[in-house]
């Protein structure tokens, strides 16, 4: 029987990043479809029936697959330069977690299957949590169509290019039927659990999140000819607005914002940019207050390119709510694991947005570094497995 420390060991050299460190596996990347050719290896090594639906979620499957089933899982892509835990570990876990209820001898009174769901980090097309959007609906299936990865390819493209029917993505009722229950496993981002006490613990909520992109317009011109004081430069705007970024959100108790990547173009190095775009991720428990949050941003940010000559667009690429997880499932999952503490998590999941659909609950898995999408996220060996374990206490009790 394998333990999640020998599965995630399997895959320990898929899409190193020798640039960034940690691992960079974007959806559909030669790293991640190699990651999806090695879970369904995994299902089919044991006797799971593997099927990979037309939003390019993959499916495996303990019993037929019919109404109500109880479904675990996570993701497999990454952000850039990206730590090894974040997704790969819930999806080692659920399959632990089918050996390990094998081995107790349950014989499952409904169906049980292992998800993995694509572009959960948005790292590449830029809407979080994409397949289980394009699943349930929560995007529109035209504008998934036609989000673009930086080299300018098409959702669209990239998915046809991988075996799906562009035609056929979006909202897709029969197979979110299926999902009686969602049990997503997924290591802690954050110090909520500690060094001391438990390893695992029962996730009660979600912050409230979204991304926007600020297009800064200036004028384009040579670094070298141009006077400062004739310049209409966006670079100098844009990094304004970073710092403001920062000043607001620190004025809003609990709010977090984040500008965490920028785009210059044309991006040469004695080039004036003609524009520069920046991403500004923002939370709060409050979804009004996160509104304010952005408008306040977007405020300000205007103001400081306006004095700078340039203009400014503010552009929604994705935003989902606070969710607080279904009650009753989480009581379940509380008295299948006494003892464990109840944490609410500021990063988002797929099990955030199945919220909005079916009963969905979460574990979380110490990370003594507290720190995550980085090299540095780390989970304990023993601890990981604890977590494999305490995930078959929770399917069993469910099944």
């Amino acid at each position: 029987m394998d333990t999640v420390t020998s599965l995630l060991n399997s895959i320990a050299d898929v899409g190193r990043d020798a640039q960034r460190g940690g691992y960079t596996r974007p959806v559909y990347s030669t790293a991640e479809l190699d990651l999806r050719s090695w879970f369904i290896e995994q299902a089919g090594r044991r006797g799971l029936d593997v099927e990979t639906d037309r939003n390019g979620i993959i499916w495996a499957w303990w019993g037929a697959p019919q109404p109500g089933a109880l479904v675990t899982g996570s993701h497999l892509d990454s952000v850039p330069g990206g730590g090894a835990y974040d997704g790969p570990l819930g999806v080692a876990s659920a399959l632990a977690a089918v050996d390990e209820l094998r081995s107790r001898g349950v014989a499952p009174l409904r169906s049980l299957a292992v998800a993995v769901f694509p572009e959960e980090e948005g790292s590449r097309f830029g809407v979080a949590c994409l397949g289980s959007r394009l699943l349930t609906g929560a995007i529109d299936a035209d504008k998934a169509r036609n989000l673009r990865d930086a080299d300018g390819n098409t959702f669209a493209e990239v998915a046809r290019a991988n075996g799906l029917d562009p035609a056929q993505l979006g909202a897709d009722p029969e197979a979110l039927a299926r999902i009686g229950d969602f049990i997503e496993l997924h290591v802690e981002q954050g110090r909520g659990l500690g060094e001391d006490g438990p390893a695992v613990a029962v996730g009660s909520s979600i912050l409230g999140h979204g991304r926007w992109r600020l297009s800064v317009t200036g004028e384009g011109n040579h670094a070298g000819t141009t006077l400062m004081a004739d310049r209409r430069d966006p670079m100098v705007a844009a990094a304004q607005i970073i710092l403001a970024v920062r000043q607001v959100a620190a004025a809003q108790q609990g709010a977090r914002a984040t500008v965490g990547r920028i785009q210059p173009v044309p991006g040469g190095t004695n080039v004036i940019a003609s524009r520069v775009d920046l991403w500004l991720d923002a939370r709060h428990t409050d979804d009004a207050v996160t509104a304010r949050l952005v408008e306040t941003i977007h405020g300000k940010a205007q103001k400081i390119a306006a004095f700078e000559g340039c203009a400014i667009t503010l552009t929604e690429e994705s935003y989902s709510g606070t969710v607080h997880f279904d009650p009753g499932l989480q009581r379940q999952l509380e008295n299948a694991l006494p003892g464990a503490p109840v944490l609410a998590t500021g990063a988002g999941h797929d099990a955030g947005v199945l919220a909005g659909y079916v009963p969905s609950g979460m574990l979380f898995i110490r990370n003594p570094s507290g720190i995550s999408h980085s090299p540095e996220e780390h989970v304990e060996d023993a601890d990981a497995d604890g977590g494999a374990a305490a995930l078959a206490d929770v399917l069993e009790a469910l099944l």
